[in-house]
């Protein structure tokens, strides 16, 4: 587990990120560049190692994000603190298209399935039903291909 010094010099080697001192000698990094109302990227670091970074709805930390899409940072290596920092700022600063991508996948027994790029997130789709969802196409492409489907172009 990396020290609050640790933590704190990794996070602050994002010139991106302005540091704010909160209650209780904890900190604040805020991405001022958002183009959200959300800025605070890493919230409440605190000398003891606990802290939290937002990732709103990223699916690649779905299982670690709390409702508010903060992830406990307390046990992260540098790198994982490095790669997630980089994502949150990536989240923030992303312009959502509103058209959709959608690519048609076919299995040989010949059911269709569509996946749908949206809202950040690739969605197989069965008809009108969300069969599952994947924080990259790469994920989705293999999900379909494990499960006997192909791209049909």
């Amino acid at each position: 587990m990396l020290t609050f010094e640790q933590k704190q010099a990794i996070i602050e080697s994002f010139p991106e990120l302005t540091k704010k001192e909160v209650s209780l000698k904890r900190l604040n990094y805020h991405f001022e560049a958002t183009l959200y109302e959300k800025s605070i990227v890493v919230e409440k670091l605190h000398p003891n190692g606990n802290g939290f970074v937002f990732v709103g709805d990223l699916l690649k930390y779905e299982k670690e994000a709390s409702d508010q899409g903060l992830v406990n940072i307390r046990d992260y290596d540098e790198d994982a603190l490095r790669e997630i920092i980089t994502a949150s700022i990536d989240y923030l600063s992303e312009e959502i298209d509103d058209s959709p991508i959608v690519e048609a996948w076919t299995s040989r027994e010949g059911t269709k399935l569509e996946l749908v790029f949206e809202n950040r997130s690739w969605n197989v789709y069965h008809q009108d039903n969300l069969e599952e969802a994947f924080g990259t196409r790469e994920s989705a492409v293999q999900y379909l291909r494990e499960e006997g489907f192909r791209s049909t172009k």
